[in-house]
């Protein structure tokens, strides 16, 4: 969690020089399993989605159990959500109206839901 931080804190203070030129920059902030995509449409879609597709993360303040909650959605279909133990980061950044993009970035057959597929977040600046 703390090399998270750091590492955001690194994007923020250091690589805006480095998009000075006008290009935007991406910096990988998280890498995550996506959080129960067994109770949403990931099983429905698996077919469909492949390993770069973008996604987008969607907060969810007033969430009941979670009130850092990301949800992840493909296509406007909700797969699942940002793991709760690695959400607060991605939630505050979200809150902040940082500029985040979200991608597929493994997918597996696995019986543990847990492992089908991971995600990628990065900061744009």
């Amino acid at each position: 969690m703390r090399s998270r931080r750091l590492s955001l804190l690194l994007a923020l203070t250091l690589l805006p020089l480095l998009a000075s030129g006008g290009e935007t920059v991406r910096v990988l902030v998280q890498s995550s399993p996506l959080a129960g995509s067994q109770y949403y449409a990931a099983s429905e879609l698996w077919s469909q989605i492949r390993t770069g597709d973008r996604l987008e993360l969607v907060r969810e303040a007033d969430n009941r159990h979670d009130r850092n909650a990301v949800r992840v959605e493909w296509k406007g279909r909700q797969l699942g959500y940002v793991p709760r133990a690695e959400n607060r980061a991605v939630a505050r950044a979200l809150d902040a109206g940082e500029k985040l993009e979200a991608r597929v970035s493994k997918l597996r057959q696995d019986p543990d839901p847990w492992r089908r597929v991971e995600f990628e977040v990065f900061l744009l600046l």
